[in-house]
């Protein structure tokens, strides 16, 4: 028992003593870790208080360098206000010395213009009084005129300003004949070159259409199959298609007589596939005809594509592509519309590119100048104008528009290509063989030029000749002076360009003769 309590005894010895050595050792450690941190605070404080004496010295450095440069731009500024107050106060100076001398010069200005004035007066008062002498002198001079010629100064003044202004007229009339004979000439030969290389560069053929189309048969017993028990197929045929069938005693062949090609032209290939098929009655008629109309406006669109293509037009409406394709089943005295139409257009494309113009535009009016006389419903507007109308409506260029509504003088003219147009069309319509004219219309035309002349007061006679290309008026020797007849042949000229519609010129001639007769007895 004892051995144990002895252990423990001595091992709390142990305890304490190692306890009291810890404490010792710590607290050794402690007092040295204090004394090193207050070391190193002392060096930082030292170090802390060096750098901050020498941030003071180089800010007080920094500060007296500012100080100097301020002072010296102040000085700058203030030697430069000085200098310019100088400059100013020099100036000043000058202008008040400047000023001076020149009211010194107005000054002796204004004494010479008072001198100057002074004269002038005198010379005025001279002035007058030779004005007063001479208007005294020309009444007297004038009271002796008008007792020598027993006229007043008015009626002489009258009488002097008739005779001017006869003499005045004449003349001016004579030398406006001569300036128009110039520059027609001049016009004339220039525009007969262009018209000539035009016509000579474009190709054409005869384009006479006739209103009649003979359909061919291979026997005459197919005749009796067309016309059917009593007549009802023909019947049938001329009500489908508007068309006269004629079956004559010509052998192997039947007339299909209509003013509408289009119509003429859907009859004949009905009774073409009617013939090749055999089976021919009124409801196979009817069937034939309809799907052959339908067939034809499709070749119709075909046609005026075409058509555009080939004369390189682009951007036109459907519907005058349209209308351009049934030109080719329509005729105007006799020429094929669709080729007058393209004819047309090559022509304004040629003359427009002599001239500078636009070929492109031209090219285009020329085509469409016609599509009047094309038109899905009748109207009372002449082609021309419905034309342009039709043109404005599908959105065509105002050019076009005009060109196509003057090119018969139903429109004003408002466009350059309007002109070349109507000569185109006149061009490709008087070409020999292109059209035939009815006898009655020229007739008319031969007896509207000479009652034209015939209206005008002292003439004697009026005779178209040359088919109507030139005009002889005689006029009356005692009525009509030559200075008159000049002024009648220009007057009869304007009215027939401005009243008559004509192909080519019309060439006005007036003649006057004086005879003096005596007989010898």
């Amino acid at each position: 028992m004892e051995p144990i309590v002895l252990s423990i005894i001595i091992g709390a010895l142990s305890l304490i003593a190692g306890i009291a050595a810890g404490k010792f050792l710590f607290a050794k450690n402690t007092k040295k870790q204090v004394e090193e941190a207050e070391l190193q605070a002392q060096t930082i404080l030292k170090e802390a208080e060096l750098r901050a004496e020498t941030i003071k010295k180089e800010k007080q450095l920094e500060a007296k360098e500012k100080f100097v440069q301020l002072k010296a731009e102040h000085d700058k500024e203030v030697l430069d206000r000085n200098r310019k107050i100088n400059d100013a106060e020099n100036r000043i100076k000058q202008k008040e010395v400047s000023a001076n001398q020149k009211e010194i010069a107005l000054d002796k200005q204004l004494k010479e213009n008072d001198v100057i004035k002074e004269n002038l007066n005198r010379q005025i008062e001279v002035v007058n009084q030779k004005r007063t002498e001479l208007e005294k002198h020309q009444e007297e001079h004038i009271r002796r005129l008008e007792k020598i010629s027993n006229l007043t100064a008015e009626e002489a003044k009258a009488q002097l300003v008739e005779s001017l202004k006869h003499e005045a007229q004449t003349q001016a009339l004579s030398l406006q004949q001569e300036i128009i004979e110039d520059a027609k000439q001049k016009a004339n030969k220039e525009a007969r070159k262009i018209v000539i290389q035009t016509i000579q560069r474009t190709a054409a053929e005869q384009t006479i259409e006739n209103t009649v189309t003979v359909f061919n048969l291979e026997t005459d017993e197919i005749k009796g199959q067309i016309i059917g028990r009593e007549g009802r197929n023909i019947r049938a045929i001329e009500a489908a298609t508007g068309v006269d069938l004629i079956v004559d005693d010509t052998p192997e062949a039947i007339l299909l007589s209509s003013f509408d090609p289009l119509r003429r032209e859907v009859a004949r290939l009905s009774l073409q596939r009617l013939v090749a098929d055999g089976r021919i009655h009124p409801a196979r008629i009817e069937e034939v005809v309809d799907k052959t109309r339908r067939q034809l406006e499709e070749q119709v669109m075909e046609i005026g594509e075409r058509t555009v293509i080939e004369l390189g037009i682009h951007g036109l409406h459907k519907e005058l592509v349209r209308m351009v394709g049934r030109m080719r089943f329509r005729s105007s005295y006799g020429q094929n519309l669709l080729m007058h139409s393209r004819e047309t257009a090559n022509l304004c494309a040629v003359m427009a590119a002599e001239l500078g113009l636009n070929v492109k535009l031209a090219k285009r009016a020329g085509l469409l100048h016609d599509i009047g006389k094309v038109p899905d419903e009748e109207t009372e507007l002449s082609h021309a104008l419905l034309g342009a109308k039709l043109a404005e409506k599908y959105g065509e260029n105002p050019a076009v528009v005009n060109a196509i509504g003057a090119h018969h003088d139903e429109m004003e003219m408002q466009y350059v290509i309007s002109p070349i147009i109507q000569a185109c069309d006149a061009i490709s319509g008087a070409r020999p063989g292109a059209r035939r004219e009815m006898m009655q219309q020229y007739i008319q035309r031969i007896k509207d030029l000479e009652n034209l002349a015939q209206a005008y007061q002292g003439v004697e006679k009026a005779y178209a000749i040359q088919a109507g290309r030139e005009l002889r008026v005689i006029v009356e020797a005692d009525k009509v002076t030559d200075g008159d007849s000049d002024k009648l042949s220009f007057e009869i000229a304007q009215k027939i360009q401005t009243e008559m519609t004509y192909p080519g010129q019309i060439k006005v001639t007036v003649i006057r003769e004086k005879r003096a007769v005596n007989v010898a007895r």
